[in-house]
């Protein structure tokens, strides 16, 4: 892996409160995650960041906030993360995603 995320907290708090738009989402998972630039904003490229990512790196603990404060569609087009979140963590037994109101 790629020294880029090599400073990566163990813990991560990603809170989706404020967000409105799909870009706002992206935005704040790119910056959580520590995503190169070249982070396409799209569910397939979130798969490819963070797929491998957490491998053989320790424990990581993903916190994930907001999802309930989401506009109805947004909550709705935001479903595949959700997906990706629960796959990664299947995926990669030293991570674990926790979900608060």
């Amino acid at each position: 892996m790629s020294d880029l995320f090599k400073n990566m907290p163990s813990h991560i708090i990603i809170d989706f409160t404020n967000c409105r738009y799909l870009s706002d989402i992206h935005q704040l998972l790119k910056e959580k995650f520590g995503f190169p630039d070249y982070y396409g904003e799209n569910w397939d490229a979130l798969w490819d960041c963070l797929d491998g990512l957490f491998y053989d790196r320790g424990e990581f603990v993903i916190t994930i906030k907001g999802v309930d404060h989401l506009d109805h569609k947004l909550k709705e087009a935001c479903g595949p993360m959700l997906e990706i979140f629960s796959e990664i963590e299947q995926k990669e037994e030293n991570v674990r995603f926790f979900f608060e109101a």
